[in-house]
């Protein structure tokens, strides 16, 4: 027998802010990308920088993002889990992206996510995002 945890008003939110997250990617809409993000943010990253810390040097990650997006650009969730505590939470997805291959060709690429979050002045604020694939 399956059991279904119903989601907590914290759950609920914080899957609209990663989906509204993930749709600005999308959009290539920069501000929302970084809307939820703490000015502290620190990021691990597939491909170089291995590490970004602050909001800027996040902000430039996705200058090197985008020109390996063919139009349209995908940046899909295919599976999340959220576990929130009254101040503290964090997500793990399967996500999903493409970059242009030889030949330019589009590939598919799944990778993981990962992101720590604290509830700030009210707001679900991201503080750690963590992309990562499996080794080869």
């Amino acid at each position: 027998m399956t059991t279904h945890k119903i989601a907590t008003a914290d759950e609920t939110a914080i899957r609209k802010l990663i989906d509204d997250w993930a749709a600005a990617v999308r959009a290539k809409d920069i501000d929302a990308v970084l809307a939820h993000h703490s000015p502290d943010i620190l990021m691990f990253d597939v491909p170089p920088p291995f590490e970004s810390r602050g909001i800027e040097a996040y902000r430039e990650t996705w200058d090197l993002f985008y020109p390996m997006q063919p139009a349209p650009i995908a940046f899909d969730i295919l599976g999340m889990d959220i576990v929130a505590g009254t101040e503290v939470a964090f997500v793990a997805a399967h996500m999903q992206c493409e970059e242009i291959g030889s030949g330019g060709k589009r590939s598919k690429l799944d990778f993981r996510l990962t992101m720590g979050l604290c509830k700030i002045d009210g707001r679900w604020t991201i503080l750690h995002e963590h992309h990562s694939v499996p080794a080869t």
